[in-house]
């Protein structure tokens, strides 16, 4: 008989193998964010973990091997922390959408739907056209999407790499703000920062705070977008646009 019980309390080969993968970040996740992780990874969307490749101020950005239902070599999983005050300020970007109701003002409810807000906005950016990382799925903290980058190595911010023609790069970023705007969403943290390059042509990431048009700050945040893309190409490649004409290239 112990022999018996012994064996049933053996884990399952899924939940061993992803026991082996987080010990990499052992002593780092919750209880909670490994249970979302081990969703994902037996869902197929994850195959294992490798290592972290960004560090932002509320979320952490880690390469994984893709599970067998992603057809690519590799997902960019974006785990965000549960405990960070940060989000606090956060709660103007989700109370003021038409999209959400009333969140309750704690940390886990604000992270949860901040989550869930970033994966239904590149739904949409998806949906529109414009150059952003896939989403696959989601689970409370944790966001899994397209990895931007060749062989494991993550693509450089527009702010780090020399741009060859930064011209077209410019119209590109404009056309894609235009055509995220025709499907009623803006960024609201566009910048040099938020924008990867890969083979040459610039993708929108961070998409957590992107509001629906009907937001009461939403062209506030459009001007601000469009003045921080504007004042970046001024600054560094001495391109000169008129802010106002292209607002209204951008609104229509």
């Amino acid at each position: 008989m112990a022999r018996r019980r012994s064996r049933e309390k053996e884990p399952s080969r899924e939940d061993y193998q992803l026991k082996e993968q987080l010990k990499i970040e052992e002593g780092v996740f919750d209880t909670r964010t490994v249970l979302r992780i081990g969703k994902l990874f037996n869902k197929g969307v994850i195959a294992s973990m490798e290592f972290i490749i960004a560090r932002g101020k509320e979320a952490d950005v880690y390469l994984a091997n893709a599970g067998e239902k992603v057809g690519k070599d590799f997902v960019a999983l974006k785990i965000f922390r549960l405990e960070n005050a940060r989000f606090q300020n956060r709660i103007k970007y989700i109370e003021g959408d038409p999209r959400f109701g009333r969140v309750k003002h704690d940390v886990f409810a604000i992270v949860n739907e901040w989550c869930k807000k970033e994966y239904g906005n590149l739904m949409v950016a998806e949906g529109a056209g414009v150059r952003a990382p896939r989403p696959y799925a989601f689970n409370g903290n944790v966001l899994a999407m397209e990895f931007l980058g060749k062989e494991g190595k993550p693509s450089q911010t527009l702010r780090e790499q020399k741009v060859k023609d930064p011209e077209k790069v410019l119209d590109q970023i404009l056309d894609d703000t235009r055509k995220l705007y025709q499907s009623e969403l803006v960024h609201a943290d566009l910048s040099e920062y938020n924008i990867l390059m890969l083979d040459s042509l610039p993708y929108m990431i961070d998409f957590g705070q992107a509001v629906h048009i009907k937001h009461p700050d939403a062209m506030r945040f459009l001007e601000r977008d469009v003045f921080n893309v504007l004042h970046y190409f001024g600054k560094a490649y001495k391109i000169e646009r008129d802010h106002a004409e292209t607002m209204r290239f951008i609104t229509g």
